[in-house]
């Protein structure tokens, strides 16, 4: 994963970042994608979600990469 990305979720009141890091590419196994950890439906809902839901993805995003070895 990138290091430009927040370490935590963005706090209410911040702009809320996209995770995206340009590494498009969806892992079969975990269904997240590989760059930003988002799932397909979360990407494609992205654009036109508020920053309550943006805020809640970022939250799974810190979860997954609790859950998952990058190793």
């Amino acid at each position: 994963m990138s290091t430009d990305i927040p370490t935590a979720a963005p706090l209410a009141g911040a702009t809320v970042p996209s995770p995206c890091v340009s590494l498009c590419k969806m892992n079969r196994d975990t269904g997240f994608c590989e760059g930003c950890l988002r799932t397909i439906d979360e990407i494609v809902a992205w654009s036109r979600a508020d920053d309550n839901f943006k805020r809640a993805v970022w939250e799974e995003i810190r979860r997954r990469e609790e859950m998952i070895d990058f190793g």
